[in-house]
């Protein structure tokens, strides 16, 4: 039966902190591991560990000595540290009437004393603590428990930077989406050409897979914008950019080329054949007119495609069959599709 432990008054506050620590993905760190070698050392004790306490677990963030896991929070003597905001010092825990009975008392390791200081990793929310425990009852002087502190407060602020790192990283990857992702429509954009799609082909050659690219040029988009203005045509892009999406695979990337033109870049397609279904699809998805404003505007789609490495071994090979069969599409009266080899 576990410890009866009232939870802090800003827990939901503490748990946003916990979670911005992202530790069930991430696990211990090499450097909050290295502060408990040291603390391991200073105190004298076989054990030392930076313990986050979540909603359900305590998690380790880093350790030394006796390896342990991660247990439930109803068991953690660190979840009375995150409680008290304050040291915690147990110097004989098989005297302790909650804690006796613990399975990490009565069974291996056998620990017998524990002391934990509270971990800030922002002004009041104590997410943890850094600890010690030993196979023997003991106590600390008023000096080690000063240091046991300052453990804490190193702890606290390796786990702040840890978090600013999380985020630091998390920014980086918006920037490099934002700058390879077309706006209007939420396509990749022709930057994403010589990273993501150059990636991705050579991966699937590579492996000896065959990948697949469609080319597509709107008819009748010039007479929209003309008309109805530029307004009209923005939406009518993205209605069709919705419409490809909803025809393509998840694993498939459509890319704005410019204007009314785009791209489908298709990993692993099984031959021609699957490039000519996916071309009927997307022809289809365009022979109902586009609504904006309440006034039904029509732009149809030629669609051209080839395969790699039949038709090139890159991507700008690729895109010279691509475009030859486009060219045919539109020649063959347009609202239709060409597949090279196919």
């Amino acid at each position: 039966m576990g410890q009866v432990v009232r939870l802090p008054a800003n827990e939901v506050e503490r748990l946003v902190a916990v979670r911005a620590l992202d530790l069930a993905d991430s696990g211990p760190t090499p450097e909050l591991s290295a502060l408990a070698n040291l603390a391991q050392g200073v105190f004298d004790t076989p054990f030392a560990a930076v313990n986050v306490v979540d909603e359900d677990w305590q998690r380790v963030a880093g350790q030394a000595g006796i390896p342990l896991g991660e247990c439930a929070r109803d068991i953690s003597i660190c979840t009375r540290v995150v409680h008290a905001n304050d040291v915690v010092v147990i110097t004989d825990l098989a005297a302790h009437a909650e804690l006796r009975d613990m399975p990490y008392v009565t069974g291996e390791p056998r620990f017998r004393f524990y002391a934990g200081a509270p971990v800030v990793t922002e002004t009041g929310l104590v997410v943890g603590a850094f600890c010690v425990l030993d196979t023997r009852p003991r106590s600390l002087s008023g000096a080690e428990v000063k240091n046991l502190r300052r453990f804490a407060l190193v702890a606290g602020a390796l786990l702040r930077l840890q978090t600013a790192n999380i985020v630091m990283g998390l920014a980086e990857r918006s920037l490099r989406a934002a700058a390879v992702t077309d706006p209007l429509t939420g396509f990749y954009n022709r930057q994403a050409l010589t990273t993501f799609v150059d990636e991705a082909m050579e991966a699937a050659l590579a492996g000896g897979s065959r990948f697949g690219a469609l080319y597509l040029d709107m008819d009748g988009f010039k007479g929209i914008n003309d008309r109805f203005g530029h307004h009209a045509g923005d939406q009518v892009l993205k209605q069709a950019a919705d419409r490809i999406r909803s025809v393509i695979r998840a694993g498939d990337m459509a890319v704005r080329m410019g204007g009314d033109e785009f791209a489908v870049f298709l990993p692993d397609p099984p031959d021609a054949g699957a490039l000519r279904s996916l071309s009927e699809r997307i022809v289809a998805a365009f022979r109902d007119p586009f609504q904006v404003d309440g006034v039904e505007l029509s732009a149809q789609i030629s669609v051209g495609g080839a395969v790699a490495p039949d038709q090139g071994r890159n991507r700008v090979e690729l895109l010279k069959a691509v475009d030859t069969a486009l060219y045919e599409a539109k020649a063959a009266g347009r609202n239709g599709y060409r597949i090279v080899g196919g």
